[in-house]
């Protein structure tokens, strides 16, 4: 059993304010698989002063953007020697399989190194060649550190949202206050080592698991230049309203209820095996998931036929065997959320194709639900238009290529999305059309060098590459005599 009595505060360990543990455990079958301690205000008021005195006084401050770049090369080296043990001890407190943790440690190299590049490129300070000639003057703009920013994350891929912030957050030279959620209390604690290893100055980075109070009084300390966060749209409103009040920064990662869209020329034999990772990834508890399919009426029940074989053939289990696809989720409170809707799903009148409300046969001491595939699905029903966060899709008719765009954008969300069509470039003419930060033809993988975000109330800001990177700088210029 893993043992965290400590909290890594201004890269120190440090007794906590609260010493009870939190024990954390196995989704699977709820065995202990370690304790923690939580952080609470206190703790954060520690965090806080110690990252404003790194950014206003101490050294960090004095360090160059090359300096910093060579920082977060050592840290990625850090992280990949130990990817192994990243992967078992996030699957072993979070229930996601293994190979999909194993995989995800590619993703996060790749990540870094979308920020390492952008942070070569990006001109920390350039002049600008005047539009007007013999102006008079030249003007030097700069892009500079905001300041403390605090990084708020969810449970669901602790180690990527993590480093989706303070990355670019370092890069620019900010001072970080991550917060996470108590599910990943060990997992980021491993972070903290990593950290620790890497040997910052002091005060610059520190990581807090806690929970949503210590977390909403984090997002309104007046210490806190930024706020970065991924989670629900829920949240996300009242950090925005916060972060409003207060004028502070705010960049938000939140929602989807993302649409693949199957053309009439596409693939079966191509795009259903596809979209058992692009619907149902990381047990369904993706904000990106394409948990919408609109499938053609001429292809409707061929769409349905397909589906329900691919769902009726992953293996729901034990998420540390290596062909278990679907494993338990996070917490036996959002077991039960995925199971309500279900329920209502039935009463609203969709057709329950596979899966269901009850539990797998024989994992009923784990936190599992069946995949499950509703058809008959309007687009006005709450299993359509709310984000559930767990194995479950829907299928959705259309009558051609307008009704299908319609039906896509027809969502309070914009994250995410795909489309599979035998004809690539008018694949790229319906993803034009679709109002999502991100969309994939045919399961193109999205990259790390271009932006990744929502529109509407799939959040505002964008996270990867030198998009990424400029949510964490201001932008000064100098006028200064020709």
């Amino acid at each position: 059993m893993i043992v965290r009595d400590k909290l890594y505060i201004g890269g120190l360990w440090t007794d906590p304010s609260d010493t009870t543990p939190l024990d954390i455990r196995s989704p699977h079958d709820q065995s202990l698989v370690g304790q923690s301690v939580q952080a609470l205000p206190a703790d954060v008021d520690r965090a806080v002063t110690a990252a404003r005195a790194a950014f206003d006084e101490g050294p960090w401050r004095q360090t160059t953007p090359e300096q910093r770049q060579d920082l977060i090369v050592r840290l990625n080296k850090l992280r990949e020697a130990r990817g192994e043990e990243i992967a078992r001890l996030i699957t072993g407190e979070r229930g996601n399989p293994l190979w999909f943790n194993r995989a995800g440690q590619g993703g996060l190299t790749r990540q870094a190194l979308g920020y390492l590049k952008a942070a070569r490129e990006i001109g920390w300070e350039e002049t600008l060649e005047p539009s007007v000639p013999d102006a008079g003057f030249r003007s030097v703009v700069r892009r500079e550190a905001i300041g403390v920013v605090a990084a708020v994350i969810p449970w669901n891929s602790p180690f990527s949202a993590a480093l989706a912030k303070m990355i670019p957050a370092l890069l620019a030279g900010n001072t970080v206050v991550l917060k996470a959620s108590p599910e990943n209390s060990l997992s980021m604690m491993l972070l903290a080592d990593l950290f620790d290893e890497l040997g910052l100055p002091e005060g610059v980075v520190s990581i807090l698991p806690a929970d949503r109070e210590t977390s909403e009084y984090l997002v309104a300390h007046p210490g806190v230049d930024k706020v970065a966060f991924t989670g629900s749209t829920g949240a996300g409103r009242s950090i925005a309203a916060v972060a409003g009040r207060q004028l502070k920064h705010v960049s938000l990662e939140l929602g989807g209820k993302s649409a693949a869209i199957i053309l009439p020329d596409a693939d079966l034999t191509e795009a259903v095996p596809a979209l058992r990772f692009s619907s149902l990834m990381n047990n369904g508890e993706a904000c990106i998931a394409q948990t919408r399919v609109l499938a053609p009426r001429s292809r409707y029940e061929d769409v349905v036929t397909a589906l329900k074989e691919l769902l009726d053939g992953l293996k729901v289990g034990d998420p540390t065997e290596e062909d278990t696809f679907i494993g338990p989720l996070v917490r036996a409170e959002q077991q039960e959320r995925v199971r309500s809707y279900i329920r209502l799903a039935i009463e609203e009148g969709a057709r329950l194709v596979t899966g269901g409300p009850e539990s797998p046969a024989g994992l009923e001491q784990g936190n599992y639900v069946k995949p499950t595939l509703f058809a008959d699905v309007d687009n006005s029903m709450r299993i359509a238009r709310e984000e559930i966060f767990g194995p479950v899709l829907v299928v959705i008719p259309f009558d051609d290529e307008d009704d299908a765009v319609r039906i896509a954008n027809d969502s309070d969300y914009g994250l995410s999305g795909g489309v599979w069509t035998a004809d690539v470039e008018h694949g790229l003419e319906i993803a034009r059309r679709i109002r999502t930060g991100t969309f994939t033809v045919n399961s193109a993988p999205i990259g790390f060098d271009g932006p990744f975000g929502g529109y509407k109330t799939s959040g505002t800001g964008r996270e990867y590459g030198a998009v990424g990177l400029t949510e964490y700088v201001e932008h000064k210029t100098i006028t200064v005599p020709a």
